[in-house]
């Protein structure tokens, strides 16, 4: 069996708020931290024979309280978990997955399902997930 490695930093723009993330990488949670005080680096080694793979990330515990509006309705400061340094095999990946990856949410139930562009940072209660095949080399070149 072939292996390979993804990894990733999760953090937070708010320490006080007690935001949640969890990794999933094909039907497995393989990151899971309730409360996200602090940066972590995340890494999990896959399986990288010939096959079809989904990585989610899923933001849990917002609420609109996190968020802080104006009489406008524009936001004035909110918490948010940031995604960054996306590689696999030690390839940095941030703009393929920014370009590939899909964010699922319902503003925090305040509006429809709606699928938006990943851009690094989840604000709502939602999923991001990139498809992506192996071999993982293989699968970088035919998108870089």
């Amino acid at each position: 069996m072939n292996t390979s490695i993804f990894s990733c930093s999760i953090g937070t723009t708010d320490p006080a708020v007690p935001l949640g993330m969890e990794i999933w990488f094909d039907h497995k949670c393989v990151f899971d931290q309730v409360y996200v005080q602090e940066s972590h680096t995340v890494s999990y080694e896959f399986n990288d024979d010939e096959g079809d793979h989904e990585l989610k990330f899923v933001l849990k515990n917002k609420q609109s309280a996190h968020t802080t509006v104006d009489s406008d309705g524009e936001i004035i400061s909110d918490a948010v978990l940031t995604i960054n340094n996306i590689s696999f095999e030690d390839i940095a990946c941030q703009y393929l997955t920014t370009k590939l990856a899909e964010y699922q949410h319902n503003f925090n139930g305040t509006g429809a399902e709606t699928q938006q562009k990943f851009y690094g940072s989840m604000g709502c209660n939602g999923t991001v997930s990139v498809k992506f095949t192996t071999p993982i080399y293989i699968w970088l070149l035919e998108n870089l």
